[in-house]
């Protein structure tokens, strides 16, 4: 089950679990859509892996499962994406 992570880890932007435009890649890392694009040009700066949208979850599963609520956060931001 994905944990859903509360922020973007570059930037620290709110992610709620019912965002639209969250970003993952498959170990969670967790960015805004802005930051996947225009920063990390749809690539993980952790593993290198794709980042895709994050799924959502119904109310009431959130109320059975709730996302989770432990944040990274890289202070250094995260490093632009090599053109």
């Amino acid at each position: 089950m994905l944990e859903m992570r509360p922020g973007c880890e570059c930037c620290d932007r709110d992610l709620p679990p019912d965002a639209a435009g969250a970003m993952i890649c498959s170990f969670e890392c967790t960015f805004c859509a802005d930051c996947a694009s225009d920063v990390l040009g749809g690539r993980c700066p952790n593993c290198g892996g794709d980042l895709f949208l994050r799924p959502t979850r119904s109310p009431e599963m959130l109320r059975k499962y709730p996302a989770s609520t432990h944040r990274v956060f890289k202070a250094e931001g995260c490093p632009a994406r090599a053109d």
